[in-house]
């Protein structure tokens, strides 16, 4: 019985590896992965080429008020933020030495034509030679041009509102002295509540694309749920040294608002130009490098890589500015596993 069963084992033994033989032959060598894959067509879009800008919200005209003689301040009359209005007085000196002036000159002047009248007598009965009268005359002439210049320097001892505006700072107290000319107070106009302006710092091909009475839509920090009409009102001929920028200022609408000085915005300049792109989703891009990138196109059911040249980025969206065409179908998916040897299938969306 024993040797029977060994019998049995070995005639099936060649069964067993024949068997096992055609198994092996019948599974094909593993080939590559096929990688599934979802494209879009290449879009053109005409792209209006605004100009975002950001800067600080100040007014059309500013200017340091100040006397233009020396002295001791001795009133004030308004504070720093307050609004004054055309012709309100704002600041005086103290009178005492500016009286004591004017008096001194009235005296001067009452002096010489006095030394006139006598010195006109005096020709006339042949005492005073003409040129002693001419001289008596021109010395109450010039005493008469001392007293109004004395009297013009009294006049601005005192700081009249030259516009309607605010105090933005106020760079003196009263019991102060001061010399002629030294500012004592900055000022902003506003004359009109379309007097606030803008104040932004552009690039040159920025600066150089803009023109005075473009249009633009600003954003303050102050005002969150408001926008604001705005166009340029000025542009600058040099190139700020601080800043290294070109400003322009726009001139803004703010119809019943009124910011602070200082206020921080955003510009939204609409101009002329625009551009025709090629468009892509932003997830098609592989090895992006500055302006430069990849994509893969699909032709002929297999994948092409192919260089671009990037314009700018719009959210989710690439402007292509070279190396695309309107008939290209661009891979939007698994991009990164692709290599131009891949077996791809599209899948729809």
């Amino acid at each position: 019985m024993k040797t029977t069963t060994i019998l049995i084992s070995l005639l099936t033994l060649p069964l067993f590896f024949s068997c096992k033989e055609e198994k092996k032959e019948n599974n094909p060598l593993e080939t590559a992965d096929i990688i599934p894959i979802k494209t879009a067509m290449a879009q053109s879009l005409a792209f209006t080429d605004n100009i975002s800008a950001s800067g600080l919200v100040t007014t059309e005209n500013q200017a340091f008020y100040g006397f233009k003689i020396g002295g001791v301040i001795s009133r004030m009359y308004v504070d720093e933020g307050q609004f004054f209005k055309k012709g309100q007085l704002l600041a005086t000196l103290d009178d005492t030495e500016i009286g004591a002036g004017l008096n001194q000159a009235d005296l001067n002047v009452e002096k010489y034509e006095r030394d006139y009248a006598r010195a006109v007598n005096l020709y006339k009965d042949s005492v005073y030679t003409l040129e002693q009268l001419q001289n008596t005359k021109t010395g109450l002439d010039i005493a008469r041009k001392q007293k109004d210049a004395v009297a013009f320097n009294a006049r601005y001892a005192k700081i009249y509102a030259t516009a309607d505006g605010f105090v933005a700072r106020k760079m003196a107290n009263e019991g102060e002295v001061v010399g002629p000319g030294s500012p004592i107070l900055a000022i902003n106009e506003t004359s009109r509540n379309n007097n606030y302006l803008l104040k932004v710092g552009l690039t040159d091909m920025e600066w150089s694309s803009v023109e005075i009475g473009q249009k633009a839509i600003v954003a303050l920090d102050g005002f969150p749920d408001k926008k604001f009409e705005a166009t340029i009102f000025r542009k600058s001929q040099a190139a700020d040294a601080a800043l290294g920028s070109f400003q322009i200022e726009l001139k803004l609408d703010m119809k019943d608002s009124r910011p602070a000085v200082g206020m921080f915005g955003k510009a939204e300049i609409q101009t002329d130009k625009s551009e025709d792109f090629m468009t892509i989703p932003y997830n098609s891009l592989i090895e992006a490098d500055g302006n430069k990138a990849f994509v893969f196109l699909v032709e002929n059911n297999k994948v092409k890589r192919q260089p671009i040249t990037i314009g700018k980025f719009d959210n989710d969206k690439v402007f292509v500015e070279d190396g695309l065409q309107l008939t290209d179908r661009i891979v939007i998916s698994n991009s990164a596993y692709l290599n131009e040897q891949s077996t791809i299938k599209i899948i729809k969306e």
